[in-house]
């Protein structure tokens, strides 16, 4: 698996239209299980930072299998998605580097067979 925590700023004048995004994938959250699946996700988060002079900062931290976690935009949810990224963060990301994580080893085992195949059978 692949464990990331990654940071891009929101692009100035894009604060309420980066509300707009984190309301819209919350309200949509029914949807999400498929890009999961086909992405390969067994964790996605988003968080907002807004840092001392004021800039806004979006980290992510992702869990997934190794060859997983490419935008699937074949499907809706996933293409409004990276629209509003496109359109509210900065391109690209900075990229921390994953030291530890821990689990619980039953859980770790399925979150592995998922990371692999995209389903918990």
């Amino acid at each position: 698996m692949r464990l990331e925590l990654s940071r891009a700023p929101v692009v100035s004048g894009k604060e309420d239209e980066f509300e707009e995004w984190m309301a819209a994938v919350n309200d949509r959250y029914g949807e999400h299980e498929e890009a999961l699946s086909n992405e390969r996700q067994v964790f996605e988060a988003t968080f907002k930072h807004e840092e001392a002079d004021g800039r806004l900062w979006i980290y992510h931290v992702s869990l997934m299998g190794t060859n997983g976690g490419v935008l699937d935009e074949s499907l809706q949810m996933s293409a409004d998605h990276g629209a509003y990224s496109r359109r509210v963060k900065a391109p690209g990301w900075e990229e921390m580097t994953p030291k530890f994580m821990l689990t619980p080893n039953h859980i770790g085992a399925i979150m592995t067979h998922w990371a692999k195949t995209g389903s918990i059978d």
